[in-house]
């Protein structure tokens, strides 16, 4: 899995926080690893003409997953931290509903596998 962290002018994006922002996504998506092939995050100060705000800080996170189309999720809230941990936890959530569903759906499938394929183990 590989993670981009992206940041506009008004947010320090060096080296240290993009490490640490990248093992906070990377921590948390640990478990769907083997399906997510690239994680886009890109964070922004909504306010920044202000120099303040509540909730301001705005965190994008795309997540490419194969065989489906990207994922998005964003959150704001007042610190670069927090926003982070915002979408990632709404993002991990996503993901895993999505790949129970579709594990659920294979399990409920009635129809004969596809010459070729074998079909799923009942659990």
């Amino acid at each position: 899995m590989q993670v981009q962290v992206n940041t506009d002018s008004n947010i320090e994006g060096h080296a240290t926080r993009v490490a640490e922002f990248s093992r906070v996504v990377e921590s948390a998506l640990d478990r769907f690893s083997d399906q997510i092939t690239q994680v886009d995050v890109h964070l922004s100060d909504e306010n920044s003409d202000k120099k303040g705000g509540n909730d301001d800080i705005r965190c994008m996170i795309e997540a490419h997953l194969e065989g489906h189309r990207p994922f998005a999720v964003t959150d704001q809230a007042a610190t670069v931290g927090e926003a982070v941990d915002g979408a990632v936890d709404k993002l991990s959530r996503l993901i895993e509903s999505t790949v129970e569903r579709q594990q659920q759906q294979q399990r409920s499938r009635t129809d004969p596998p596809l010459p070729g394929t074998t079909p799923p183990e009942p659990s």
